[in-house]
């Protein structure tokens, strides 16, 4: 029980309010003793005042006239115990009054300043003739206190007794959606992700956590459905070559043949070995992609000259296709990232570009800098892609609606895919842009050496 939220937050909450109860009554106490006093301290100089102007009228302070007076005013505030003494400037007394404590006969107080000294409040003025001492005693402002003591402590008792319970009570409150959440989060399975946790509108940390939640499950939700894809687009992709491997392997044991035939039959399946190789390899490169170990073997590398070896290899092919391939000056630029994985994204692009545009047509590879970044730019003359196929073109497996011509073009579906995850694990972007009829161009953008150590210096 007591490490649950809910109790430690009704602890939390009966302290706080338990301790600024006693506070605020302590608080109180002592401004109500404060006032009572200044209060009494207002009656003491008025007093004086006017006893003072008594003196005055009378002009001799031992005039049986002012003590008549005196000792009417002393016995009506009998009940405050009030006196009253004159002293001389010698320091002999002409008059006290009844209450006059003996013990207070010899006190020395401060001129003008009300004081206290044995239970008694006391002020006193001096004037031409007489020093005026006049003073109350305490016990009625004591027995004031104590009453406010006594509510005092009443009241601390019932925070007290209160202050727990409805903490327990409030916290419940508090807790409850919370609880709900702890039950919802309990029934999710990677099977049953529909489970999600209710918004209550009321726009407090709670709300924000659900949000949270709901959106981390939204997410892991389609990462597995990708990954579910992936098992299903990778297992069709695998059985086709393991398929014509296997009715290979079973034509040439169907009976004997001569050694062309099975130099033909080993020739397929080699091939359909390495395209199987090939697929296998691009599987692996993607769960690195995942796995955010694309740059593990990252250097210092010259962008330009991997984008000239790609040219000075592609040439060749697209001389052979009848493709013009064109390029202007590479200027130098810096990256730091993996070598090898940048240049595969560079002949994913240059091998895409010259499969998709037909004898005639032309290549233009581009490289220029631009804000700190690498611009790299594959534009062809080609078929280009098709408006509905642009927002998938990425994703893996995917190999659009190609037209008629370009049918017989074979490929897993997962370069474009790679080059993304490699791009991007390279802090980098890469996207496209074509008009059906009228080529592609796919553009990289990759963060330039200098930049990326000029960011890590702040």
């Amino acid at each position: 029980m007591h490490r649950t939220l809910r109790f430690r937050l009704m602890a939390w909450n009966a302290a706080v309010v338990i301790i600024t109860a006693l506070v605020t009554l302590l608080g109180v106490r002592e401004g109500v003793r404060y006032t009572l006093i200044h209060e009494l301290d207002q009656l003491l100089i008025e007093d004086v005042r006017e006893i003072e102007l008594s003196i005055g009228n009378v002009k001799d302070a031992q005039s049986p006239q002012l003590h008549e007076q005196l000792d009417r005013k002393d016995a009506g505030h009998a009940q405050h115990k009030w006196f009253v003494r004159l002293i001389d400037l010698a320091g002999n007394t002409l008059y006290e009054s009844q209450h006059a404590p003996y013990e207070l006969i010899h006190l020395k107080p401060q001129k003008e300043i009300p004081q206290t000294s044995d239970n008694w409040r006391v002020f006193e003025r001096a004037t031409e003739q007489v020093n005026i001492r006049v003073g109350s005693s305490l016990d009625l402002i004591h027995a004031d206190i104590r009453r406010i003591d006594r509510l005092v402590a009443m009241a601390a008792g019932v925070v007290l007794l209160i202050a727990p319970l409805g903490g327990y009570w409030l916290a419940g409150r508090a807790t409850r959606p919370l609880n709900n959440m702890i039950s919802t989060m309990a029934r999710v399975r990677p099977s049953r992700l529909d489970e999600r946790l209710a918004i209550r509108g009321s726009g407090d940390e709670l709300d924000r956590m659900s949000a949270a939640f709901n959106g981390l499950l939204d997410r892991i939700g389609s990462y597995l459905q990708e990954h579910r894809d992936l098992l299903a687009n990778a297992a069709h992709e695998l059985r086709t070559p393991l398929a014509a491997i296997r009715s290979s392997v079973e034509v040439a044991l169907a009976k004997q043949r001569s050694v062309e035939s099975y130099e033909v039959l080993l020739s397929e399946i080699i091939d359909e070995s390495a395209s199987l190789e090939l697929l296998v390899n691009q599987l692996l490169l993607l769960s690195e992609s995942e796995g955010e170990r694309l740059k593990v073997h990252a250097e210092t590398i010259r962008f330009d000259e991997l984008v000239g070896r790609a040219l000075d290899m592609f040439s060749g092919v697209a001389e052979f296709r009848e493709i013009e391939l064109v390029s202007e000056a590479l200027p130098q630029i810096e990256l730091h990232g993996n070598p090898q994985h940048l240049k595969q994204v560079i002949y994913n692009l240059i091998d895409n570009a010259l499969k998709f545009t037909p004898s005639g047509g032309s290549v233009h590879v581009n490289l220029n800098v631009r804000d700190c970044m690498a611009l790299l730019s594959v534009r062809d003359t080609g078929y280009g892609v098709l408006p509905q196929d642009l927002p998938l073109l990425f994703n893996r497996f995917f190999r659009g609606s190609q037209p008629s011509v370009v049918c017989e073009v074979k490929g897993t579906g997962l370069g474009l895919s790679i080059c993304r995850a490699i791009v991007r694990a390279h802090a980098g972007d890469i996207h496209v842009e074509s008009r059906y009829g009228h080529g592609a161009t796919f553009r990289v953008e990759l963060p330039m050496a200098a930049s990326i150590r000029h960011s890590n210096s702040h």
